[in-house]
């Protein structure tokens, strides 16, 4: 959904006190009676209650739901959205909000600057917004929490991603500045950088390869696994070395303000840096499905991790190495020896057991998984010795099925069956097209990841100062 900041400024306090009780009534309620808005706000007459609500949902902040059975608001995403950005702005940490410079499945990307115009990143969770869908079907494992599942899942993960930035960046990690977190949005520093995605040469792969694989290793060390370790969340800036060759080495990333550029090649003829006095720096981002070592799928995120880096230095930069690995087995041996437990020290920030546990149960069951399940779809085509997904398998199940179904009903060759079936054929041909239409088998899409996929334009969002 847009952010859109224009009628944040026109919001009085007594509009701030009701949308911050429609927040708080739906910790136990999906609709918010307007009595109980009324009480938990404290605002004295019940006309300037009413007036409140009226203003809010003019704006889209809070919201009715069809047959409802009795007279209640819902918090939409845009009014969480302003909370979160109205705490922001008492800390000072955010004043305007631009530009959105980046959209994933479950998250919003957009350019914010502070009271001295410093350039930040505002990252605002989603959780729920392609999945809502099924998150319906998928409630059990929060008990009592259904009706604010979406807000207290998108608070986990901004929680989750700002306890692991915090963490990674006091131990020497090149990751964004983690700078404050409210609700479900996080405000980072800004890198002047490429994301790996939309970079097509660099002058030595071995280096950049080389740096990302110790990079994981590092993690694995201190008992972290990333588990969305791909091109999409690695950011790789350029920097004059010092050496006069071209260079990869990861260092804390810079604070100073800058913006993200569009497809480009690093160190090419264009530009101003020759390819032999560049280094380049990668910089991790994106920490919401991060794990413990300890975790019991460990072993295979750590070997996707692996993998997503290894396809795709082989895929865009024609790279491959020659040393198989690294092994979750052999890393597992050298852990914790000269290095501390960074799980443990994520733990003691307030995001415990409890709450990792949730949130990858929601992620799981409502299916986020990460950037790397849809890495292949934009890379190329799956290879044809591949095997088929899950999907896949279960439309060729499908269609066997009802092949089957067509042989065994093929099989009456007998004369005196055939011409019962004529007459009971002719006999359905007389009855009313009601009957007839329904018994036709549905026609499905014959590919429905095309119909499926939309293209995303970026907008300018409003640039004003909140």
């Amino acid at each position: 959904m847009k952010l859109d900041t224009k009628a944040m400024r026109y919001l009085t306090a007594e509009d701030w006190r009701v949308l911050t009780a429609v927040e708080m009534g739906s910790r136990n309620h999906e609709l918010v009676p307007t009595p109980l808005i009324a009480q938990i706000s404290g605002l004295r007459g019940g006309t300037g209650v009413h007036k409140c609500i009226s203003n809010l949902a003019k704006v889209g902040l809070i919201a009715k739901v069809k047959n409802a059975k009795y007279d209640g608001y819902r918090l939409t995403y845009g009014g969480l959205d302003y909370l979160a950005l109205n705490t922001h702005r008492k800390q000072k940490s955010v004043h305007s909000v631009g530009n959105q410079i980046g959209v994933g499945k479950e998250s919003d990307i957009y350019v914010v600057a502070d009271d001295s115009g410093t350039q930040r990143v505002l990252k605002i969770h989603r959780l729920g917004r392609i999945s809502f869908r099924t998150v319906k079907a998928n409630r059990d494992y929060l008990r009592n929490r259904s009706s604010g599942s979406w807000m207290y899942m998108s608070r986990l993960a901004a929680m989750k991603e700002f306890a692991f930035m915090s963490v990674l960046r006091d131990n020497g990690f090149p990751v964004p500045k983690p700078i404050a977190q409210s609700r479900h949005t996080i405000v980072m520093s800004l890198i002047d950088a490429f994301p790996l995605r939309q970079i097509s040469s660099i002058p030595e792969p071995a280096l950049l390869y080389s740096e990302l694989i110790d990079m994981i290793l590092r993690l694995a060390r201190h008992g972290l696994i990333h588990g969305d370790f791909n091109e999409f969340n690695i950011l790789v800036e350029e920097r004059p070395s010092s050496t006069g060759a071209a260079t990869s080495t990861s260092k804390n990333v810079s604070d100073e303000p800058s913006m993200l550029p569009v497809d480009t090649q690093l160190a090419d003829a264009s530009s101003n840096i020759s390819p032999s006095s560049v280094t380049l720096v990668p910089t991790l981002i994106d920490f919401p499905q991060m794990l413990s070592v300890d975790h019991a799928n460990a072993e295979f995120y750590f070997d996707r991790d692996v993998s997503c880096i290894k396809r795709f230095f082989e895929r865009r930069f024609h790279f491959s190495s020659d040393e198989p690995g690294p092994f979750f087995s052999d890393v597992k041996k050298t852990m914790g020896r000269d290095s501390k437990r960074l799980d443990v020290e994520v733990e003691a920030t307030g995001f415990s057991k409890r709450m990792a546990k949730e949130l990858e149960v929601y992620m799981r069951d409502v299916g986020v998984d990460g950037d790397a399940e849809t890495e292949d779809a934009l890379e190329g085509d799956r290879d044809d010795n591949e095997p088929p997904s899950a999907d896949e398998v279960e439309i060729e199940d499908i269609g066997d099925e009802k092949l089957q179904q067509a042989d065994v009903a093929g099989e009456a060759t007998e004369p005196a069956i055939v011409d019962t079936m004529e007459k009971l054929s002719l006999q359905a041909e007389s009855t009313s097209t009601d009957a007839g239409e329904a018994s036709l088998p549905l026609d499905l899409v014959s590919n429905p990841h095309d119909v499926s996929q939309k293209i995303h334009s970026k907008k300018k969002a409003s640039g004003w100062a909140i």
